[in-house]
């Protein structure tokens, strides 16, 4: 969630217990995950009630319908076909001419 590697875990961890002592850790770790589950429970109702949801949803519906359409639309393949068979046809020309 937060990017934290398991030594800065333990820095953290070490400053509280020096900050709030051994005897209080346990409630002030009690504190921290309730106001974090009520953070995210508020989080989560202002993305219903705004509709952040269902905007990012459609959003990347609409992402991969437009990556969809842009595999669709490649026609690199048919260049580099054609390419190939343009070159073939010009080495069996340039055969006859010096033929």
């Amino acid at each position: 969630m937060f990017n934290i590697g398991f030594a800065e875990l333990i820095v953290v961890l070490l400053v509280a217990f020096l900050i709030v002592g051994p005897k209080d850790l346990p409630k002030v770790a009690r504190w921290i995950a309730r106001q974090v589950k009520s953070i995210r429970r508020l989080v989560n109702e202002v993305k219903k009630e705004t509709g952040w949801d269902e905007f990012s949803k459609e959003f990347k519906d609409t992402k991969s319908d437009l990556e969809k359409t842009f595999k669709e639309a490649d026609i690199s393949g048919e260049l580099k076909e054609a390419e190939r068979s343009v070159k073939e046809t010009l080495q069996d020309v340039k055969k006859d001419i010096e033929e």
